[in-house]
């Protein structure tokens, strides 16, 4: 996953970045060791929502913000609270 390596180059340079991935990467993302890795149930291709949804996409945007501003340090994997719609 070349998102990953890109994020762990920008985090070395003290960047901080959150990836916003699809439950089915979930096994890839876990072994890359990433720092902030928000999952979403949205299907593939779609991890932020399906097209047009503004209020999903927000949603979505909003809780990966939070992965920056809530602590200093690395949280790791957390899952969107986002139902699939």
């Amino acid at each position: 996953m070349s998102v990953g390596h890109l994020a762990r180059l920008f985090e070395q340079e003290g960047i901080a970045t959150v990836i916003i991935a699809v439950k089915a990467f979930q096994d890839v993302l876990q072994s890359m060791s990433l720092p902030r890795v928000l999952l979403t149930r949205h299907p593939m291709g779609r991890p932020i929502g399906f097209p047009g949804n503004r209020d999903q996409h927000t949603r979505v945007i909003t809780s990966a913000l939070k992965m920056l501003t809530q602590k200093k340090e690395a949280p790791g994997i957390l899952y969107s609270e986002e139902p699939y719609l």
